[in-house]
């Protein structure tokens, strides 16, 4: 007697496309709006009026704000990753993101900025239960930039420009690229389910499927008149400040 032999059927998400519909959302009006800002905590001895920063990408202003007079603003808000937006973005693959300051006001100035990285699902929702990591900018070296690692979470990202920003002048880029680490296909549930008629299939569900992911910028700036007191005051952190205005953390 013959043994039955039971047909079998295998079907699988497919990667790429899911992970092109996941990410290339992300860069058509989910990526989070690039802030500007600067403190008005301090100024004793300067006027903030004359504190203006911008934030660039690849070269060019996403942000900027400046004060004008009487209270007035200048100012102006875009969105990250806006160049990415006709791209099939690509698990384990580069792209240029590389994000500076620009010092537009009146004075010299010492900046930070502020990163945040987030999965959102399909109505908007942050998940907390999915990896930011994953979502791998990566850091220049030597480019004067320095991350608090005390103060930054898997989310959250602070660095600190460690020289003076003199009026006018740019940051070197604290970061160069861009990619989703590959290993976000490794979060898969499989599943199987039998039919009437004794098929079987088997299937594969991403946990990252239907997911945008989220990069949010934001520039602080402040006097470097008294700096030791000023960026205590204003960021709450103690640095130290070498004869060449150069800052560390302590």
């Amino acid at each position: 007697m013959k043994k039955k032999k039971i047909p079998f059927r295998l079907t699988t998400a497919a990667l790429l496309s899911a992970s092109a519909v996941l990410l290339i959302g992300s860069t058509v009006g989910s990526a989070r709006a690039a802030l500007t800002y600067y403190s008005e905590n301090y100024g004793a001895q300067v006027t903030v009026s004359n504190i203006g920063v911008s934030l660039l990408e690849n070269g060019e202003t996403v942000s900027h704000r400046d004060y004008e007079d009487n209270g007035r603003w200048d100012e102006a808000s875009g969105e990250l990753l806006g160049h990415l937006q006709d791209e099939q973005i690509v698990p384990g693959k580069s792209y240029e993101e590389a994000i500076s300051v620009s010092n537009n006001g009146s004075i010299d100035s010492y900046v930070r900025v502020i990163l945040n990285k987030s999965w959102t699902d399909d109505k908007g929702n942050t998940d907390t239960n999915l990896s930011p990591a994953l979502i791998d900018l990566n850091f220049t070296e030597g480019s004067g930039w320095i991350v608090d690692e005390d103060a930054s979470t898997a989310e959250r990202t602070i660095l600190y420009y460690t020289e003076i920003l003199s009026v006018g002048e740019t940051t070197p880029a604290l970061s160069d690229m861009i990619r989703i680490d590959p290993t976000v296909a490794d979060k898969v549930e499989e599943t199987t389910s039998t039919d009437e008629n004794g098929y079987k299939t088997i299937t594969f569900t991403y946990a990252y499927d239907g997911y945008t992911f989220e990069l949010g910028a934001e520039v602080q700036a402040v006097q470097t008149h008294n700096a030791q007191d000023a960026i205590k005051s204003v960021w709450g952190v103690d640095v130290d400040v070498a004869a060449d205005g150069t800052i560390s953390l302590r």
